[in-house]
């Protein structure tokens, strides 16, 4: 794809690896200047990154930990104040793992909470005003196929990722016609480390399709953005297993559990 050189940044929270650093890059593909967020320290070497394979692309690399009340009002301040004009926000970073919720930690479900819910919320709150005065921008959330149930040691994950996908959805309705896009981006499993698979168990997923990867998923992703889509499920096997998972009764969810299959 050429680069057409754009004015205007696409902002993209989590960007110092997996799929928010390819958002970053396919964003960067398509002619945006880069707001690339994260609380990890080598957000400035992977912007340096994006700066070689796109010379005549602007990084703006913020380094800061967006699990707290006021990082939403610190980052809009922060774009504001340098004159930095965003066009497309996209609401990635968040943590995962797979416990019993009663075993997680207060400061773990707090930062889930934080992170998944109330700063993207606030983030569109801040932005959303600005791309609506001037006619044009776009909104991706980043959901995930346990949205639409909840699932059993996935249950603040899964619950977060549905206030997401809700939120998406209504939010899309209510500012589409105003010429701002939300959409939602479900994935199932994508291979990054988020996941601690075993190296095996990515290879053989990626070989039979049911992981995806980072750079695939952010290319789908970008593209259902900017086609105005308010949803999408990426892959064939995600969208069986959404299917699948939803059909089963809670009974089903039970004697699973009790023979800890999952």
């Amino acid at each position: 794809m050429e680069r057409k050189n754009r004015p205007e940044y696409a902002l993209v929270t989590g960007a110092s690896s997996g799929i928010g650093f390819q958002y970053a890059r396919v964003l960067a593909g398509y002619g945006y200047n880069i707001v690339a967020v994260s609380n990890e320290a080598c957000m400035e070497e992977k912007a340096a990154e994006l700066r070689a394979e796109f010379p005549d692309c602007k990084v703006r690399p913020v380094v800061m930990d967006l699990g707290r009340v006021e990082a939403a009002g610190e980052l809009y301040d922060l774009c504001s104040s340098e004159g930095l004009t965003v066009e497309v926000l996209v609401n990635n970073a968040g943590v995962y793992h797979d416990r019993d919720f009663l075993d997680d930690s207060e400061a773990f479900t707090s930062l889930i909470l934080l992170l998944h819910c109330y700063t993207p919320a606030m983030l569109m709150h801040r932005f959303a005003p600005d791309m609506e005065a001037r006619g044009r921008g776009y909104i991706l959330n980043m959901s995930s196929v346990t949205s639409d149930f909840g699932a059993q040691r996935l249950s603040t994950y899964s619950s977060t990722k549905g206030f997401l996908r809700l939120l998406s959805r209504a939010t899309h309705v209510e500012l589409r016609s105003k010429g701002v896009n939300v959409t939602c981006v479900r994935p199932g499993a994508v291979a990054t480390t988020l996941y601690n698979l075993k190296p095996a168990a990515m290879k053989a997923g990626l070989f039979f399709g049911y992981i995806i990867t980072p750079e695939r998923l952010a290319r789908k992703g970008v593209r259902a953005l900017f086609r105005g889509r308010a949803q999408i499920t990426p892959g064939l096997y995600t969208k069986l297993l959404d299917l699948l998972v939803r059909l089963l009764p809670t009974s089903a969810l039970r004697l699973i559990r009790r023979l800890r299959i999952f």
